[in-house]
């Protein structure tokens, strides 16, 4: 059992590089439905002017490639908002000292940690039916992120983000 849990853990672990996501959705909805769509009319996302306007660059470019076009009488919204948190990194270095001498054993150890805390964005994708005012399809990617990174880099991690959110739509 212990391996098992070892082994969970290492797999958490190693696959936290790459953006996770959860989908969520109305059941009963159509999703052919909608062709057409147009950024929620309170959108605001709660990133920097410069990382919302990669965003949405990344956000248009991929919804338009699933064949949505932007209109002023769309079918649905798109609303983002997004949320930054900050977590301790858990990788530390193991010191250890220990002896034994008929049947008694004494042991010391001790971990330094690697490294400050990590950075990490969830970025919530909602889908909202206009008619109905409705959420009809969500999406919560969390990845990793960098404050420090290039511009290029920013661009290269919004568009991995809107991929994987985009991934699960239409839900199957």
């Amino acid at each position: 059992m212990k391996a098992l849990k070892t082994l969970l853990v290492f797999l958490f672990l190693a696959s936290c590089n790459a953006p996770q996501a959860v989908y969520d959705y109305d059941q009963e909805i159509n999703f052919s439905n909608y062709s057409t769509y147009a950024l929620f009319p309170d959108f605001r996302s709660g990133l920097s002017q410069l990382d919302e306007k990669r965003l949405l660059a990344s956000l248009e470019n991929q919804i338009q490639q699933k064949g949505f076009s932007v209109s002023s009488e769309a079918d649905m919204y798109v609303n983002v908002y997004t949320d930054e948190y900050h977590e301790q990194n858990r990788n530390s270095v193991g010191i250890g000292v220990g002896g034994s001498g008929r049947n008694v054993g004494v042991g010391v150890s001790g971990g330094i940690p690697l490294g400050g805390p990590e950075t990490y964005l969830q970025i919530t994708f909602d889908f909202i039916d206009v008619k109905d005012d409705a959420l009809i399809w969500q999406a919560v990617v969390e990845s990793k992120f960098n404050p420090d990174a290039s511009p290029q880099e920013r661009q290269a991690q919004f568009e991995k983000i809107v991929q994987k959110a985009l991934e699960g739509y239409p839900p199957q």
